[in-house]
């Protein structure tokens, strides 16, 4: 598609370029024009959730990644009885809809009933002389694929960066280490002193302002001079 560019005005008759009028005022109210030394003012950080394999559940990644959020959330590593292999050592291609072993047969994952795909291999496994390190079933490997498998296998590929990990194993603690404190009292978190939601939440916001009080006071927060500060060696 051509973009036309408008012509440039021709001087006044008599008059050069330099001696043309210059261009008009802006109405009272207008807004100033954005100079080129002008920047956008950056916009929030991002949303970040850390959490453990608890909550690297496919429906919870598939939520936090619509919306936007940096997921931080472990994801178990698939497992198969016996050492075998498990089903990362299979070759999983969504879009093709197929699945390939480690001895490079290939099956088709067919829709079930249930939502998920299913990969049979079947007669394959038979003859196949990797037969007793995948599965002892008479017919053969089956590769289960769920709706949220390019979620759990996005996070599993993320928790292998080193410098995720460093961050997780970096973030992680404190908000675990927080949860903790909340709970080792006898007047703890962990069971309600009161019914109905209400009371159960305002005895909990209370719990939270007594452990934010103990972190303040091992900080040695003082107020001096109308602001608030910590003692350098609490630091």
């Amino acid at each position: 598609m051509a973009v036309e560019q408008p012509l440039p005005a021709e001087p006044a008759a008599g008059a050069s370029a330099a001696e043309q009028p210059a261009e008009p005022a802006p109405p009272a109210g207008a807004p100033p024009a954005r100079g080129e030394d002008e920047r956008a003012e950056p916009g929030p950080e991002p949303l970040a959730v850390y959490g453990d394999a608890a909550y690297g559940a496919g429906a919870l990644l598939a939520t936090l990644e619509l919306a936007d959020i940096e997921v931080n959330c472990k994801v178990q590593p698939p497992v198969a009885p016996g050492g075998r292999y498990s089903k990362d050592a299979f070759g999983i291609d969504l879009e093709a809809a197929t699945v390939s072993c480690p001895a490079g047969q290939v099956a088709t994952l067919r829709p079930q009933a249930d939502g998920q795909r299913i990969a049979r291999f079947g007669a394959a496994c038979g003859e196949c002389p990797l037969a007793e390190r995948c599965t002892t079933s008479e017919n053969g490997r089956t590769i289960g694929v769920g709706p949220h498998e390019a979620q759990l296998a996005r996070a599993r590929s993320r928790q292998a960066d080193p410098d995720w990990k460093a961050d997780y194993t970096a973030t992680r603690p404190k908000v675990e280490r927080k949860i903790a404190h909340l709970m080792r009292r006898r007047h703890g978190g962990r069971r309600a002193r009161v019914r109905g939601r209400p009371k159960v939440a305002a005895d909990f916001a209370l719990l939270a302002a007594a452990a934010n009080l103990a972190r303040l006071g091992v900080l040695g927060l003082s107020h001096r001079d109308g602001t608030w500060a910590a003692s350098a060696a609490s630091r």
